[in-house]
């Protein structure tokens, strides 16, 4: 599936929709250059789960968890990941293979250790149609 947003709102509210349908055990894996919007397309997905709480990128921290919606959500950014043994020490394999939903950004950095059903979210910027135009392409589970 391809989408097209033209409004931050836009983004958002595709990232809610995305959320309302969440399941247990879902992984959605949200890849763009900074900027593109991954971090505001999370809001909207918390918000689709039913999270109120303000949702943040968790760059510094690697993992932030969210208990308050219908379901848990585990929000990874690997951006500083040195390397993928670094995620054994925030116990992954529990929020990865739980009743959660995981949302990671920069997937790329921890490819290896990725279950096999996940679905790839990819988001990209196109200055020629606007600065608030966004692509997003999205796969289900690879």
């Amino acid at each position: 599936m391809m989408v097209e947003t033209y409004s931050p709102e836009e983004t958002f509210h595709l990232g809610e929709e995305m959320g309302k349908k969440a399941f247990p055990g879902m992984i959605l894996c949200l890849s763009g250059d900074l900027g593109a919007g991954k971090t505001l397309f999370s809001q909207g997905f918390a918000k689709g789960l039913g999270i109120d709480e303000p949702v943040n990128s968790p760059t510094f921290t690697i993992l932030q968890q969210y208990d308050e919606g219908r379901l848990p959500l585990y929000h990874f950014d690997v951006y500083r990941i040195g390397d993928v043994s670094e995620m054994d020490e925030i116990g992954y394999e529990d929020c990865f293979y739980g009743e959660g939903v995981c949302l990671i950004e920069w997937p790329q950095r921890i490819r290896e250790i990725l279950p096999e059903k996940i679905t790839e979210v990819k988001i990209e910027k196109d200055l020629e149609k606007g600065t608030d135009y966004r692509r997003i392409t999205v796969e289900a589970e690879r």
